[in-house]
């Protein structure tokens, strides 16, 4: 992923009230590792409900406001639907984003289950071992991250719906 800047950032909320991205709290982003990374998503360590992410979507940085279900699920597992892991029900999180534009003035939602701590970009990076029959560490990871950069264009694309 391309670095971005704080100022890209805060720029890029697509889905934000007026000043929102002026109080939105930032992660170092002096020590994120940007070529291990296909979007950063961060919580707002004040308000834990709340969460964000930022990607370049077509050239362009795109950022999402989310809100995280007051609900966890408690037992089980489940499965995010952006890196498309199996964890423990607890590391997975219904959140809802609201819509932009007119839709999301009117109060439209879409939501979807994300991991809790939005570190999809490191799960995928954690490699199988290598099997002589199969494709190799390298390129199960290359592809979890083409496959998790298309669910996230669809998730994004739907906060972007009618906008």
């Amino acid at each position: 992923m391309k670095p971005l800047t704080d100022a890209e950032i805060r720029g890029s909320l697509v889905n934000a009230g007026p000043g929102e991205g002026d109080r939105m709290p930032l992660p170092g982003l002096h020590e994120v590792l940007w070529a291990d990374r296909e979007y950063l998503g961060w919580r707002d360590p004040g308000s834990p409900q709340r969460g964000y992410l930022a990607y370049w979507r077509d050239g362009r940085a795109v950022g999402v406001v989310l809100r995280a279900s007051e609900v966890r699920l408690r037992a089980g597992s489940a499965i995010c639907s952006l890196c498309n892991t199996p964890q423990p029900a607890g590391q997975v999180t219904m959140f809802t984003a609201q819509r932009a534009g007119r839709a999301g003035e009117r109060g439209d939602s879409v939501g979807t289950y994300i991991c809790a701590d939005l570190a999809c970009s490191l799960l995928i990076r954690i490699a199988p071992p290598q099997y002589e029959m199969l494709p190799s560490p390298a390129e199960v990871v290359a592809s979890r991250a083409s496959l998790l950069t298309e669910r996230l264009d669809v998730f994004v694309g739907r906060v972007l719906e009618d906008a």
